[in-house]
């Protein structure tokens, strides 16, 4: 049974406000071992690694965001199938969440400050989309995760070649990623209107340049 139909209103509340905190406070924890770490850690110049850092920090916060989004959309998702679905997503972008966070500690650098308010304006769009009906939600996953793969792809482009612990990575978040869309598509997801997906790319647009640098 899933968690969010087995307690009480405010037992849901309690553990949704809980999650939130260990997220925004970077406290994660991933099921799947490190896909970096076994790949060698060659030597980046001050600039590679401030560029690899900017770039990981970036996938980091889509990562807080994932989290969100997962979150409410399996709260407020009316099919129990639809909920588990959400629900195993979420633990896998948890791994992504725990892997950024890692690989940024090893390059000197740190999460963004402005995670409270990407994983707030997340959990509101999620909460939007499930309250429209599982088939428009399930259609905002498709587009989120097909944005999402765009990104790491041009990530996988602009890496420098020799960060091979980043590239991991970032490789097999856009397996992952490619997997939680297809699933998604595969229970009935509704097409994205143009201008919400335009509007979708817009926002993406300036969370992904903000989180570059702070």
């Amino acid at each position: 049974m899933s968690a969010y139909r087995s307690h009480t209103p405010f037992d849901s509340l309690i553990t949704g406000f809980d999650k939130a905190l260990r997220v925004v406070g970077g406290v994660a924890s991933s099921s799947r071992p490190n896909p970096g770490a076994h790949a060698t850690d060659c030597e980046l110049s001050d600039e590679e690694r401030r560029h690899s850092a900017g770039l990981m920090r970036v996938n980091h916060v889509g990562e807080v965001c994932a989290q969100a989004l997962y979150d409410s959309q399996a709260r407020f998702g009316k099919s129990p199938a639809i909920r588990a679905q959400f629900e195993k997503s979420a633990r896998e972008e948890e791994d992504h969440l725990a892997w950024t966070a890692e690989r940024l500690a090893e390059l000197g650098s740190q999460p963004s400050v402005l995670n409270p308010l990407w994983y707030a304006g997340s959990y509101v769009l999620g909460s939007i989309a499930a309250k429209l009906g599982d088939p428009q939600s399930l259609g905002f996953v498709v587009e989120t995760e097909r944005q999402v793969e765009a990104h790491l792809n041009s990530h996988l482009t602009t890496l420098p070649p020799q960060d091979a612990k980043s590239r991991a990575i970032v490789e097999q978040m856009r397996v992952d990623e490619i997997a939680h869309g297809a699933s998604a598509q595969a229970l009935g997801a509704a097409e994205t209107p143009l201008p919400v997906r335009v509007l979708m790319k817009a926002m993406s647009k300036v969370m992904t340049t903000t989180a570059y640098r702070i």
